[in-house]
């Protein structure tokens, strides 16, 4: 009786330590279909900057410039094309001597399903230092564009 209960002792022990092991699995066949590829999402790219110093209702520059006043509104109209969630970024900087200092920096977040329109602006009431600026556009971090720009 001794032999028949440590028999079946030993059995369920080597079930059980059977079952805990790593299943192997078949290796593919060239019959077995390979999952399918998704495609990734288009993603927002910049298409246009435009500087000017007045904007219509669509976010638009109404009138493009390069060269502003001192007491000038700034705004940079960016176009993009693409769809998904986005971080729109414009860095402005004014340049002098070889050297920048970073006048704004602003994030948007957009969404758009297709081509679409943000707006970016800096303004001074009490006047822009003459001499020449720059506007950096990123998406994502990523540089996207670039504009210059002179205050007389």
């Amino acid at each position: 009786m001794q032999t028949k209960l440590a028999l079946g002792l030993l059995a369920a022990l080597m079930l059980t330590l059977g079952g805990c092991g790593k299943k192997s699995e078949a290796p593919p066949t060239a019959s077995t279909p390979a999952p399918a590829a998704t495609a990734a999402p288009a993603g927002v790219t910049v298409s246009a900057i435009t500087l000017g110093n007045a904007l219509g209702a669509n976010k638009k520059v109404t009138s493009p410039a390069d060269s502003f006043g001192t007491k000038d509104t700034i705004y940079a109209s960016v176009d993009t094309s693409g769809a998904g969630t986005a971080a729109l970024k414009a860095k402005w900087t004014y340049l002098k001597g070889g050297k920048e200092a970073l006048v704004k920096e602003d994030t948007q977040t957009i969404a758009p399903s297709g081509p679409a329109t943000s707006e970016f602006h800096v303004s001074k009431p009490d006047g822009w230092p003459t001499g020449d600026y720059r506007v950096e556009v990123f998406v994502a971090d990523n540089p996207a564009g670039t504009k210059n720009f002179t205050v007389r």
